[in-house]
């Protein structure tokens, strides 16, 4: 949005602003009354003419090496990462702990306490805070098993992916009992929005049964627990925990004239409570919670002799002449997405790409996993979305091409022409993929939208060579010759290079904050902007002449003939 605002500014002031300073500015430059360039640019001329005279002479001598550098850069792409977005760098971590369901708040924060101080050992950490649980009406409520630490690094010291390998293996080692999840703020509440967890990969197991879904997703952390690049790998703590079990029994109820579903509403009051008034106090509001005392809530001897009202009689009788009240088991958690029953197995990745790490789970799910019928995986996560957007992306980015195409054609009246100016894009995508391989070596839906902005970006230095080919055919008398293209790029070489070169100079201070924080995103567009203007520039000073010379004297001559009959038309 940015970009585009930019332009259209950048539009609306060449229209305005500029013709109205030039035509105060240029008739009092002195400079303007020379026709003598300075010492760089004839030197440029120069060596750009002796190139040209030659090329243009042989054209396969710079056409053939340019299509084997396209297929080379295309052969990149296959050995490069994929990536949702780039790996942010907040400067602090966020650690989930989790403890087996059922332990205590005490002993949770006791392995909390512990877990804080073997961080803060680490002498690139700078603090520690903790969150143990959260409230039943927090958007992120949590049992009392899951900690969260927040932990703040020092500007110096190792590298942040050893700091966070040795918060990993310390605390792997010192509480073997719990499933630690190492990211970052930002990026766990990114992937919780994605997916539902907090990790870059959610492996998610459908189907109808609990017990399966367990022993499913126990099958898949095995099954790919040694793919490497994989870490933080764990299994949805979906386990059974004792449960003290109220079981009506229907025609005992009967007897006292008691509707099940009415005694279940009298439990619910008596165990659980319920707010049934509130009490002014001052400026402050109070609620007033009544519930059966804790004696009468702590075991099953005292709930089993918890009185029922019948009705209409008022006749009061114990619950376990009307119920079974006995200690089972049940699920800690039945978690559902799109109505059906589902586990996750998550992890995050550390030293590969996303997609070349869910690429091997993939691999070793389908051949080792066998799921009953009515089960099934789904793969969420960053990588679900990396799909979905690049997808997107594909499809805009043709639009886009089809865009180009046919502003030029509507313009130029000449399929040939809008063609040609359109090389740039192959050309722009060599230095693209180039600068990416010897960066980051991952393509991410950062790089994708600059690959669609260059689109636009890369044509403009053809729409200056064809243009003033045209020019001089048309205004100027020149006959189509390679004298003809080589004064029309001759004329042309210092705007090209003054719009590229503008453009370079501008993402210089983006492509050198590799890794700074707020930079993550920008970083890569910068890359691929950059390598593709470098590799047009230079490709198109002698590939849009040559191949204009060669192939282009039909179109331009009907261009030329065309606008002459529409200039013929006006004056009569």
């Amino acid at each position: 949005i940015a970009y585009v605002v930019s332009l259209v500014a950048s539009l609306f002031v060449s229209l305005t602003v500029t013709p109205a300073l030039c035509s105060y500015l240029l008739p009092k430059m002195k400079r303007m009354e020379l026709e003598r360039d300075g010492f760089l640019v004839r030197f440029l001329k120069k060596w750009d003419e002796r190139i040209l005279r030659r090329v243009l002479k042989r054209p396969g001598i710079v056409l053939v090496p340019v299509l084997g550098l396209f297929a080379l850069s295309v052969g990149l792409i296959p050995f490069m990462g994929r990536e949702f977005l780039p790996k942010f760098n907040e400067g602090t971590a966020m650690l989930s702990l989790v403890l087996p369901p059922g332990v205590s708040l005490d002993y949770s924060n006791e392995v909390g306490t512990r877990a804080e101080k073997i961080i803060m050992a680490i002498p690139e950490v700078k603090s520690v805070s903790r969150r143990t649980g959260r409230a039943e009406l927090d958007e992120h409520a949590e049992g009392v098993n899951s900690s969260e630490l927040d932990v703040d690094f020092k500007n110096e010291g190792r590298a942040r992916e050893l700091v966070l390998e040795e918060i990993r293996s310390k605390l792997a080692e010192a509480i073997p009992s719990a499933f630690i999840n190492l990211g970052q703020p930002i990026s766990h509440r990114l992937d919780h929005l994605l997916s539902g967890v907090k990790a870059q990969i959610a492996i998610k197991v459908f189907g109808p049964d609990l017990d399966q879904l367990r022993l499913a997703g126990t099958q898949v952390h095995q099954a790919i627990q040694d793919v490497k690049g994989l870490v933080d790998l764990q299994v949805e703590q979906q386990v059974q925990i004792p449960k003290v079990k109220v079981e009506f029994m229907r025609e005992d109820a009967l007897k006292y004239n008691l509707v099940v579903g009415e005694l279940a509403k009298q439990l619910e009051i008596a165990l659980e409570g319920e707010v049934t008034s509130q009490v002014i106090e001052g400026q402050r509001l109070f609620d007033v919670f009544m519930r059966l005392d804790d004696d009468s809530r702590k075991s099953i001897e005292s709930m089993q002799k918890i009185v029922v009202k019948t009705m209409p009689t008022g006749q009061r009788v114990a619950l376990s002449e009307v119920a079974d009240v006995y200690d089972t088991t049940g699920p800690n958690v039945v978690t559902r997405e799109n109505m059906q029953r589902r586990i996750v197995v998550q992890a995050n990745t550390s030293g590969r790409d996303l997609n070349s790490v869910v690429q091997d789970i993939q691999a070793r799910v389908a051949k080792n996993v066998k799921l009953p019928e009515g089960y099934y995986v789904s793969y969420g996560g960053q990588f679900e979305s990396q799909q979905r957007a690049s997808t997107m992306m594909l499809f805009l980015g043709a639009l886009s091409v089809l865009g180009v195409f046919l502003v030029l054609f509507a313009h130029f009246r000449s399929s040939f022409i809008a063609v040609q100016i359109m090389l740039n894009i192959p050309m722009a995508l060599i230095g693209s993929v180039v600068a990416i391989y010897l960066t980051d070596r991952t393509l991410s839906i950062a790089s994708m939208v600059a690959f669609v902005t260059l689109c636009g970006i890369a044509s403009r230095n053809g729409i200056m060579m064809i243009s003033h080919y045209l020019h001089l055919m048309q205004h100027e008398r020149e006959q189509f010759s390679e004298s003809m293209v080589i004064r029309g790029s001759l004329e042309r070489l210092v705007p090209v290079l003054m719009t590229a070169l503008t453009a370079m100079l501008a993402l210089i201070p983006l492509m050198m904050a590799h890794g700074a924080p707020g930079k993550e995103i920008l970083h890569p567009v910068a890359v691929v902007i950059f390598g593709g203007l470098f590799s047009s520039t230079l490709l198109d000073m002698w590939v849009t002449p040559a191949v204009f010379l060669k192939y282009g004297r039909a179109s331009a001559e009907r261009y030329v003939v065309r606008h002459q009959k529409g200039n013929e038309a006006e004056e009569f």
